[in-house]
Formats: C-alpha cells, sequence, structure tokens
C-alpha cells in the first residue's frame, strides 16, 4: 500500500472512486436520477478543478494499490475560524473498507493540519443517513457538533452532521 498526494493525472480514478462510492452510500438521500447519470461528470468536473489549479491550503491523498487507487481524502486547511481545517472527502472502494485505510488516510488528513494549519482543529461533515460513517467517526473521538440542512446535488435537500475534533492528533 502506498500513500501519496494526488496529482492531475489520478482525476478520472478519484472521480470514478468518488462516484462509485456516493452510488453505494448516499442512495435515498441523492436522487436516483443523478447517482445513476450525472454523478461521475460531477465529480470529475470538481476534481479536475482540485487537482489542476490547487489550493495553498488544500490536500489530496491517495491510498494506492497495485497501481489502483483504492481511497483518497481531500483536507481544506484553515476552512473555518472555530473548526479549523475542513475534511472535505474521505472515501474508500468498497471492497477494501474495514482494512485500515481510511483510518490511515485521516491520520494523513490531521498530520497536515497539525504540521500546516493556523487552527489545529479538523471537522467534517456527514449524511444523517450514513450511520456507518457516523460509527467510523465517533470510534475515531470524532463529537457531533451541529447539524444543518443543505441542497443535494441532482435536487432535494438532506441533513448533514457535523463531526469535529479539537485536538486531532488523537488521528495519528
Amino acid at each position: 500500500m502506498e500513500y501519496r498526494r494526488a496529482s492531475a493525472q489520478d482525476i478520472e480514478a478519484i472521480a470514478a472512486l468518488h462516484a462509485d462510492s456516493w452510488r453505494k452510500n448516499y442512495r435515498g438521500a441523492y436522487s436516483d436520477a443523478f447517482l445513476d447519470g450525472d454523478v461521475f461528470a460531477d465529480r470529475r468536473a470538481v476534481w479536475t478543478e482540485r487537482l489542476h489549479q490547487p489550493g495553498a491550503r488544500e490536500e489530496t491523498v491517495v491510498a494506492e494499490l497495485g497501481g489502483a487507487i483504492i481511497g483518497f481524502v481531500h483536507t481544506i486547511l484553515d476552512d473555518d475560524p472555530v473548526w479549523g481545517a475542513l475534511l472535505d472527502n474521505l472515501h474508500v472502494a468498497h471492497d477494501v473498507k474495514r482494512s485500515g485505510v481510511g483510518t490511515r488516510l485521516m491520520a494523513l488528513s490531521a498530520a497536515a493540519v497539525l504540521a500546516r494549519g493556523t487552527n489545529k482543529r479538523l471537522y467534517l461533515s456527514v449524511l444523517e443517513a450514513n450511520l456507518p460513517a457516523q460509527a467510523f467517526y465517533q470510534a475515531r473521538g470524532g463529537e457531533c457538533v451541529g447539524r444543518e440542512v443543505f441542497d443535494a446535488p441532482g435536487g432535494g435537500s438532506v441533513v448533514a452532521l457535523q463531526y469535529a475534533w479539537t485536538d486531532p492528533s488523537v488521528l495519528l
């Protein structure tokens, strides 16, 4: 297993993994029409922008096994004055879940926050309906600190919970 910074050459693989993860985990929260249709194009557009012109406060790390990307994490340092860095995306291929990849990716996100962030906190949003992800974050010391409703890609609205780590070193 190799963990490395993502590059523009990874756009298609990251977008494909991201779209597949949304299809498997966000069914019922996001519209079926979006998940069955435009989700890959939507994710490719996002990752094209992120990886062709990465911001100085952004870091994307991939987990690679046998030349295939099996997970990734995207962190935006100092995103919020109260909660610190935003762990904006964490996705792991379905067939390698529960193998430590997600835990390691979270540790790498936390390490970036501690090394380069001004505000040494970390937070994320998770869909209220995504109970396995909530359990994963709680098991790693995340505290539910809020709830919000937002517009879902493809239409409709969904509820997300915010989880935070005031001391992300617990993830190392």
